[in-house]
């Protein structure tokens, strides 16, 4: 397939048709700076152009970006000038009166077009990634050592009118032991993967005096007792660190994220499942804090972006500034609770030179706790912002009236604009850092959690996540292209589309059926129906021929006492969810007799996920006849 360089020009002749202007200059402008910069130009150059127009939208006003030149006598950049010139004034670059929406959503389109592709870095930038990750730990130890009694009293008293009734509940489970724990399919720092961690003989001493002990959660019953002779208990100063790593994210710097041993994040899911599952039933904070949906903070940000009464935070370094020492402080009245956590937790970390370094934070990115946690802590630092800006002391009826204009996801925070600027101060105060660059609350531009709005219009874009595919083998390239061409097409780009069409015609050899958004063929979306191609045998239903995306799970079989654990927990899942008591496993029926009997229990126990479990290790593309939707 041709280069991204090829995608950016079809893109933007075709953003151009769509505001009457001309882009031939930009295309020209942009080819040669990829000559002379490479690709970094578009994953790094021109997202800065994008982030800093977000920006001037936001301030109503054009300011300086050095890696593009104003045009001669205006002050306007005079790359993309023909779309500029429709949102902003050219002589005195102040923002019209009615700018062109579609000139806004264009330029982000352009700008942030490849912002998030993900490529390698650079060795210097992954350098700079791991001196950055200790830089942080370095500041969160001074932010925890200029924090006074006064502000921890402070914070504590927030939090404990916030979620007490929460934490009560989620103390009352660690003590009478209501955790269901669980093993994702994800890598760990010892290296067990998939069905082997049901295998696991390690545990912490740390772990077993907080009450959350091997033989309640290791065992499918006490039947088993002696495979305890087994388990390795290890003491605080030998438990294995987290291991740092680096995973793709942008060209410009990757993402640092830390693998936890099987055993920890074996207890903070289990913490973290009780813990959401509390905060859903509380009427208040389930309508400000949110885990699994994002629409909410995304009509805020609509409906702030055109009365601007609310503001839209982002945190940089969100996960790796929050400090362990807060969530002590916010975890001290309830010590069955505060133990488990602070047991699940790891005090070291390992980088990737070997050398291992103590945390001062929480967690990194990777723990199942740091999600929940940071925004729990957000949630009380924007309160006691809020509370000092009013100048009086809230209680937890006051804070009702702040549930329509307070939304919490992660680091994607949304607060009212009246009192966002001692919202700001309280959360740096206590370690935070607010990126200037993605928060908005003076004009009418807001954004969170991937939505984009300008005075209630959606500018939201359509972003290049992968290079473009040269073979099909390149499955994840493959299934990435054929998805931005069917993003691109429901967004208008309609000759962009048809650009990509051509290209992915000639990788599928002619085979790139349309079908509908649910199909399993990788195919066109599009307006118009489906075109039957031949009728199943037996259903009688309309098949198309088209190249599909086929992966397994690694075989990896479980037997015996694990396999009996992991059905329990499968099952215990299920009930626990619907708030019903855990099924307990039979101390006399066989082992294998149960395990049979639970594979006949309803779809949640009976996939074959003791035969096969894991991510898998490959993907491929295969051409066959499947169902257009």
């Amino acid at each position: 397939m041709k280069s991204l360089t090829s995608l950016w020009s079809v893109l933007a002749a075709d953003a151009a048709d769509t505001c009457c202007t001309s882009a031939l200059r930009d295309i020209n402008t942009v080819s040669e700076r990829v000559k002379h910069e490479g690709e970094s130009f578009l994953t790094i150059s021109l997202p800065s152009l994008g982030k800093s127009t977000q920006k001037w939208i936001d301030s109503g006003e054009v300011g300086i970006n050095s890696a593009f030149a104003r045009d001669r006598g205006g002050r306007l950049p005079r790359f993309l000038g023909g779309f500029f010139c429709r949102v902003f004034d050219r002589d005195s670059g102040l923002l019209l009166d009615e700018p062109c929406v579609a000139s806004i959503r264009a330029i982000r389109q352009l700008t942030l077009f490849f912002g998030k592709i993900e490529l390698a870095c650079s060795p210097a930038r992954m350098t700079q990634a791991i001196k950055n990750y200790l830089e942080c730990e370095h500041e969160v130890r001074l932010f925890d050592t200029e924090l006074s009694e006064s502000d921890l009293r402070e914070f504590t008293q927030m939090s404990n009118m916030l979620y007490g009734r929460v934490f009560d509940r989620v103390d009352r489970d660690v003590y009478y032991g209501r955790l269901v724990p669980k093993h994702g399919p994800g890598s760990t720092s010892d290296g067990l993967l998939g069905n082997g961690k049901f295998r696991q003989s390690t545990w912490t001493e740390r772990l077993e005096s907080a009450g959350v002990a091997a033989g309640e959660h290791l065992l499918p019953n006490w039947r088993f007792y002696r495979q305890l002779e087994d388990v390795h208990f290890v003491e605080p100063g030998s438990e294995l660190p987290v291991k740092v790593c680096l995973v793709p994210k942008t060209m410009k710097t990757p993402r640092v994220i830390a693998m936890e041993p099987t055993c920890m994040m074996y207890v903070q899911q289990a913490l973290n499942r009780c813990l959401l599952e509390s905060i859903k039933r509380d009427d208040f904070l389930s309508k400000i804090i949110g885990f699994d949906d994002q629409v909410p903070n995304n009509d805020l940000a609509r409906r702030g972006s055109i009365d601007t009464r609310t503001a839209t935070l982002d945190l940089s370094d969100a996960s790796d500034r929050v400090s362990n020492q807060l969530v002590r402080a916010m975890l001290q009245r309830w010590p069955n609770f505060g133990a488990a956590v602070e047991a699940a937790r790891s005090r070291r970390a390992t980088l990737p030179d070997g050398s291992t370094t103590r945390l001062a934070k929480f967690a990194s990115m990777g723990s199942a706790l740091c999600f929940p946690m940071e925004a729990l802590v957000f949630t009380t630092l924007i309160f006691m912002g809020i509370q000092r800006s009013l100048n009086t002391s809230l209680c937890r009826r006051d804070l009702r009236v702040f549930s329509d204009s307070v939304r919490i996801f992660g680091d994607d925070l949304i607060v009212p604009t009246d009192h966002v600027l001692r919202v700001v101060e309280s959360l740096e105060h206590f370690g935070a850092k607010v990126g200037s660059d993605k928060s908005f609350w003076t004009g009418k531009f807001r954004e969170s959690c991937g939505r984009e709005y300008f005075n209630g219009e959606d500018v939201s874009i359509v972003r290049c996540r992968q290079a473009l595919p040269t073979q099909l083998q390149d499955a994840t390239e493959v299934q990435s292209a054929v998805s931005l061409r069917n993003q691109l097409f429901w967004s208008g780009y309609w000759k962009t589309c048809r650009w990509l069409d051509e290209q992915l015609r000639e990788l599928f050899r002619g085979r790139f059926p349309v079908v509908e958004s649910t199909s399993s063929v990788l195919g066109r979306e599009s307006t118009l129906s489906y075109q039957s191609e031949r009728e199943h045998p037996q259903l009688r239903s309309p098949l198309v021929r088209g190249y599909y995306s086929e992966s397994k799970p690694p075989a990896d079989k479980l037997e015996g006492a694990g396999a009996l654990l992991k059905c329990l927990q499968k099952l215990d899942t299920d009930v626990f969810l619907r708030g019903q008591a855990p099924w307990r496993p039979s101390d006399t029926v066989p082992v294998e007799t149960q395990v049979t009997n639970l594979r006949d229990k309803p779809p949640e126990v009976s996939a074959n996920h003791l035969e096969r479990f894991g991510r898998p290790k490959s993907t491929s593309i295969k051409l066959g006849w499947r169902s257009p939707f």
